[in-house]
């Protein structure tokens, strides 16, 4: 592929994909989501990977929806699409392990919720800011709200501040917070290396039997709500204030 968007490699059981599009804050375009579920496919039906590695180029693990792309052509197709990379990830019959040491916004924060393991180092910062564009978090609730205490949950879906690592670990959005990214993974990959592929099949599901339920039950009507948002005026202001770097017109201060 010309648009190569997401890195793809393996070494001693593990798949490593990186999220590659740095000049996009590699934002979920129709293309990455793509190359990103061929991706996973690639490591899931791979004999020899018993887990995969979700990590990224530059210093933003990913920014959410393509906006750009969602003001030119809609989101209703788009939405559907992340939707099955969410559902894909966590029914991926390996472990999907989180490796972050960048930003996290809005749609990013789903992919954070549908890994097995999630590790962030001291760059990482995140935000549910869906709220400061006119739209709600409705799809990705499918796989953050299950992680999340209740009383965060309203504070950062509802206010959309920016928190650190610190804060995501505390609120059960990530696994943990680490000094050092690399070595941190490193040691969670050698753990899993050590532990056995039938072993590692056999327990995930019990991990997400309830997630996948969510799915069953809501997906649906939350990216039914997530299209109608993106097609309001009020979403086409706050992302065409984004996109300008200015307050929109229903921000008061």
């Amino acid at each position: 592929m010309s648009d190569q968007l997401v890195q793809y490699s393996t070494d001693r059981g593990i798949a490593r994909i990186a999220l590659d599009s740095p000049h996009s804050r590699n934002a979920l375009s129709a293309a990455l989501v793509e190359q990103l579920t061929q991706a996973l496919a690639a490591g899931g039906t791979d004999d020899e990977v018993r887990a995969v590695e979700l990590t990224h180029t530059g210093n933003t693990f990913c920014a959410g929806a393509d906006l750009t792309e969602a003001r030119q052509v809609g989101m209703k197709t788009g939405t559907t699409t992340v939707l099955s990379l969410l559902k894909y990830i966590v029914s991926l019959p390996k472990p999907v392990i989180g490796s972050i040491d960048g930003h996290v916004r809005a749609g990013g924060l789903g992919l954070v919720g549908a890994c097995d393991i999630v590790l962030a180092g001291p760059k990482s910062t995140f935000a549910f800011s869906e709220v400061k564009l006119g739209l709600a978090p409705a799809m990705i609730s499918l796989t953050t709200l299950p992680r999340l205490l209740p009383r965060a949950a309203s504070r950062y879906y509802l206010t959309g501040e920016t928190f650190d690592s610190a804060t995501a670990a505390k609120i059960g959005l990530i696994t943990e917070a680490v000094e050092d990214i690399d070595a941190s993974t490193l040691a969670v990959l050698d753990a899993l290396r050590s532990c056995s592929p039938q072993g590692l099949r056999e327990t995930k599901p019990l991990l997400t039997t309830a997630l996948l339920d969510g799915f069953d039950a809501r997906a649906e009507t939350l990216a039914e709500q997530s299209a109608r948002l993106f097609a309001s005026d009020e979403a086409a202001e706050g992302m065409a204030a984004f996109l300008a770097k200015r307050p929109p017109s229903w921000a008061t201060r």
